[in-house]
């Protein structure tokens, strides 16, 4: 005998349906993410790390591991966000997750960049952003205040490889830098103070035509940076000072974007932000190698400073450290233990200062 449902059973069926398939949907929803970069892929390899590994491993995890999706609308080279603008588009959410140099923000994030103060440091990238991720593990106010001051949850720590000096011209003492204009980021001029050249702030992207047309002669750059750039083109000669790794990238996201996420899919892209971090130490270290050896083949001219004279440099710049941790502490900021914190876990992992910072 067939038995039909009676019109309240009718509901109910309908109604556990309707759940099922609410249910099914809430478990299969697909996130889009905006990530972008002022600084392109390719010529910026942390860049390279953010979108071939940061943004693939996102996406395969989480189709994976969870029942949802997750897509990257993906926007390098100041095409969305330029390299003084990231921290301010993730913060205000025009992008959800951003990578940058704070070297960039030397107002806002000041202390961030505390290995520019600290030159000389570690040439490999992947030992400077161990070191640097120590101190940030030491000293929680470097992660909190982003997210308390500026709405964005620190991922990652990227570096530049070991900075070196290119320049038009070529040069055998100190002395015949005087007078000469070299671009930098902002945080590492300073450290041209003691040969008496005139530093100029500038970006990647830019330098280029400026060294082309003459702005300046020279610039303050990795191997990787200065190849991808072709800086060598305008400024062929390139020598090896080895001011140190400095790891001064930040991956972020928007706080409110990755709480909005269901908690599966914000444990991995915190789970893979931390990991993008030893990938991109790796890659740099790599790029580094790869950076000198296609300069030599690109036809820059290589030279390498003698000891002494890099160890005067250095000595030159013994007051530096404790003159900007003294300017952070007056700025409300934890500078003396920050500075004192990056000596310290440098030397944890083998390196040699070639002069002791004092810090009060």
């Amino acid at each position: 005998m067939i038995t039909f449902a009676s019109p309240g059973q009718w509901l109910g069926i309908a109604a556990l349906a309707a759940s099922l398939c609410m249910g099914n949907a809430a478990s299969a929803d697909s996130f889009t993410l905006r990530i972008a970069s002022g600084h392109p892929k390719g010529p910026a390899p942390y860049v390279t790390a953010m979108s071939d590994y940061f943004v693939k491993e996102v996406e395969r995890r989480v189709a994976a591991e969870t029942g949802h999706e997750v897509k990257f609308i993906e926007s390098y080279g100041g095409a969305l966000a330029g390299v003084a603008e990231t921290l301010e588009l993730v913060q205000s959410g025009v992008i959800d997750v951003g990578g940058y140099c704070v070297c960039f923000e030397p107002a806002k994030l000041f202390l961030h960049n505390f290995p520019y103060y600290e030159p000389f440091g570690p040439a490999s990238s992947a030992d400077a952003i161990k070191a640097a991720r120590m101190v940030y593990d030491e000293i929680p106010w470097l992660s909190e205040v982003m997210e308390t001051d500026y709405k964005q949850k620190l991922l990652g720590l990227g570096a530049w490889d070991n900075y070196h000096l290119g320049t038009k011209a070529e040069w055998n003492t100190v002395k015949d830098l005087e007078g000469v204009k070299i671009g930098g980021a902002g945080p590492n001029l300073p450290w041209l103070e003691y040969a008496g050249a005139i530093p100029v702030q500038s970006t990647l992207p830019e330098g280029y035509m400026a060294m082309k047309i003459g702005v300046y002669d020279g610039w303050l750059m990795t191997p990787a940076g200065y190849n991808g750039f072709k800086f060598y083109e305008p400024s062929p000669y390139y020598t090896l000072i080895g001011f140190g790794a400095m790891p001064v990238v930040a991956l972020t996201m928007n706080v409110d974007k990755l709480n909005s996420l269901p908690e599966d899919v914000r444990g991995i892209i915190v789970e893979v932000g931390r990991s993008w971090e030893d990938q991109n130490g790796a890659m740099m270290d790599q790029s580094q190698a790869k950076g000198l050896a296609a300069l030599k083949e690109n036809g820059a001219i290589i030279k390498e400073l003698p000891a002494e004279t890099r160890k005067a440099w250095a000595e030159s710049l013994s007051a530096f450290p404790a003159k900007e941790a003294k300017e952070a502490e007056g700025r409300g900021m934890p500078g003396n233990a920050v500075m004192k914190a990056y000596i310290k876990a440098a030397e944890t992992l083998g390196h040699t200062w070639p002069v002791q910072y004092q810090i009060d």
